[in-house]
């Protein structure tokens, strides 16, 4: 158990638990062990309705951009609480193997597959590193999917689909092919969306 984390999730729980509740929707769809976890992203704050949503057991590790990890307090508390960070538009090696190393040891992982908020709702392309990620580590993706507006003194739905494990014909993986699994996953992502309004 990260000490920090859950610091963290203790101070912050008032807001996620009475002010902007979260509902999970389909929780019993997590996985044992490691697993990718891949939802679209409207809001900074969307990594926060994942992690309450999941409870404060299912400890996560969040994939967020560089820029964030350099703020002043936050980003200390976010680097101690197992948030890492990725210089998006390049070909970050090394958060890739933080990333691999997390999954390989068993570890939750989140990821906006995105790579970039669309505050009116809408679904943007994926990129191919969240495919990347799930076929060399070998855990399955479980697709998230969020509402853009997050209400205030009303629940706000985090709906989980099923985990899946997504194929390749070789070892790795083609370009090609993460391409294609990354469309299957935003497919798989938006049609959650009608859950969330159980």
């Amino acid at each position: 158990m990260n000490i920090v984390y859950i610091l963290a999730y203790l101070v912050i729980w008032p807001v996620f638990r009475l002010l902007k509740p979260t509902k999970a929707i389909q929780k019993q769809n997590l996985p044992k062990g490691g697993a990718l976890y891949c939802a679209n992203h409207t809001r900074m704050s969307d990594p926060l309705f994942v992690a309450y949503a999941m409870g404060w057991p299912n400890q996560i590790h969040v994939m967020a951009k560089e820029e964030v990890m350099h703020w002043p307090v936050l980003g200390w508390i976010l680097k101690h609480g197992g948030i890492f960070g990725v210089k998006r538009g390049q070909s970050d090696v090394a958060a890739i193997k933080t990333a691999m190393k997390y999954l390989k040891a068993g570890e939750k992982l989140l990821m906006f597959p995105e790579g970039t908020r669309h505050q009116d709702g809408e679904f943007g392309d994926a990129k191919t590193g969240a495919a990347m990620l799930a076929v060399r580590t070998g855990v399955p993706i479980v697709p998230i999917y969020m509402p853009a507006e997050k209400k205030w003194f009303r629940l706000n739905p985090v709906v989980f689909g099923q985990p899946y494990y997504p194929k390749v014909a070789g070892r790795k993986g083609t370009a090609e092919e993460y391409r294609a699994i990354a469309e299957d996953l935003m497919r798989r992502i938006e049609a959650l969306k009608p859950l969330a309004g159980r």
